[in-house]
């Protein structure tokens, strides 16, 4: 009886050059279960780099507007063509031709040319791959032919039969992450790290026993090391606390990326590229919540409220439908309600809300009349997320002693119905210290 695969996904500073690649084959042959391996875009070698994807987008930025994008061009060219003589294998000189041949239509506004963003934005990954798998001598998985999108753009349940097809015989297989194919048989592209997300699938369609997720950090971290100083790896985290996590802030891992796996009861594993002996981060099912408490803090700046204020408001029918009608007709969503007898927060994201304000705040005086409306720009947001909360007394009141102690005033509270979550909302000025005064109350 065979074992189950392990399918591993190896972000861009992982597979960045020629000596990252061989890093990477030797994690792949360390383990005969590693048959399945997910490949990014180079990504940057040095700080003042640039990944391969970012080139790939402003040639196809240049060739929209007819403008020279040879420079580029060649850039990408030659990162092709070096990693290429340094594994010594084959470099991907047609593929090259033809996405050059594309542009050169595009820049000519020919309406033939299959050059739309996400087409262009995939020709790292399927160029990459093609590298890969050729220095592996493993087979070639055609994303395209294999990740489907249906009408509404989510990722199509037919694709985990095609990728079965495609991998049924014993071997070892690379194959690009990041894009697959639409309906009407286009290159369409997860978002931006949609690479994790590619992994995952391919580790629901072979059945995996884990997914690893490769990159250049040793797991998860309980703080953002640029707030906290030297803060403690995440040994273990459930799906649920990795996607509150992640959607408020945390950025090791796409957070769309935990579905597919989740759905499946497949664990994921973050380790690092460069220290693959290190334990990284597991994220399961379920966990002893028992201890820790609590798994990480995240938080992000850059939030408003719309504040509303009209006596008996809890009286009237339909009010906060109303208020986020008008939030919706200007397609806007919102983090966060909360609300009083006679009063309501909205919290949106200054990214949200861009400049449609005045517009906002006009429609919503004229359609509910309010007594007050005004807004509070630079709010941030901070989340304490773990399992064991919901069962440990004191978790809260630890909390904001540690942020009375930092005079930080919290200006919003919120505990989600799943009680794994805590997010105050402060001002931003006071963001970092709130998180290092969060972070020591409960770590230390």
């Amino acid at each position: 009886m065979s074992l189950s695969p392990i399918v591993c996904k190896f972000g861009g500073t992982s597979l960045a050059d020629a000596e990252q690649i061989r890093k990477v084959a030797s994690i792949v042959r360390a383990n005969e279960r590693r048959r399945f391996v997910v490949v990014s875009a180079p990504g940057k070698r040095h700080k003042n780099d640039q990944k391969v994807t970012d080139l790939l987008l402003t040639c196809w930025h240049l060739a929209m507007q007819q403008l020279d994008y040879a420079q580029p061009l060649q850039m990408i060219r030659e990162r092709y063509n070096e990693i290429a003589r340094d594994l010594d294998v084959e470099p991907v000189a047609g593929p090259l031709e033809e996405m050059e041949h594309e542009l050169r239509k595009l820049a000519a506004d020919d309406q033939s040319t299959l050059a739309t963003r996400d087409w262009i934005a995939s020709r790292g990954e399927y160029f990459h791959a093609c590298l890969v798998a050729a220095f592996l001598e493993a087979t070639f998985v055609p994303a395209g032919e294999c990740i489907r999108f249906d009408n509404e753009g989510a990722l199509d349940s037919i694709s985990y039969d095609l990728l079965q097809q495609h991998m049924q015989s014993n071997g070892l297989y690379v194959i690009p992450g990041f894009y697959g194919r639409d309906m009407r048989g286009r290159i369409k592209t997860f978002p931006r790290g949609g690479s994790d997300i590619t992994g995952a699938v391919v580790a629901r369609a072979v059945q995996a026993e884990v997914y690893e997720n490769w990159t250049d950090v040793s797991g998860l971290l309980m703080a953002d090391p640029r707030v906290v100083e030297n803060p403690r790896p995440i040994g273990e985290v459930t799906y649920r606390e990795l996607r509150e996590l992640s959607y408020m802030g945390a950025t090791v891992l796409h957070e769309e990326t935990i579905f597919p796996a989740s759905q499946a009861g497949i664990p994921i594993y973050i380790k690092n590229t460069n220290a693959p002996l290190e334990p990284g981060t597991r994220i399961v099912a379920t966990r002893d919540a028992s201890q820790p408490a609590i798994v990480g803090i995240a938080g992000k700046v850059g939030f408003t409220t719309i504040y509303l204020e009209k006596a008996l408001m809890n009286q009237q029918r339909g009010y906060g439908r109303r208020v986020l009608e008008v939030l919706e007709a200007h397609g806007i969503s919102y983090e966060h309600i909360p609300s009083g007898i006679d009063s309501m927060s909205i919290i949106v994201s200054d990214e949200q809300l861009g400049n449609c304000e005045p517009a906002v705040l006009r429609e919503l005086k004229r359609t509910l009349e309010p007594d007050r409306i005004e807004t509070y720009p630079d709010l941030a947001l901070i989340a304490t997320v773990g399992e064991g909360m919901a069962h440990r007394v004191g978790v809260s009141g630890c909390l904001f002693e540690a942020l009375r102690q930092a005079q930080v005033n919290v200006r919003m509270i919120s505990q989600g119905a799943s009680e794994i979550n805590i997010i105050v909302g402060v001002e931003a000025s006071d963001y970092e210290r709130a998180v290092r005064a969060i972070y020591d109350a409960f770590v230390e």
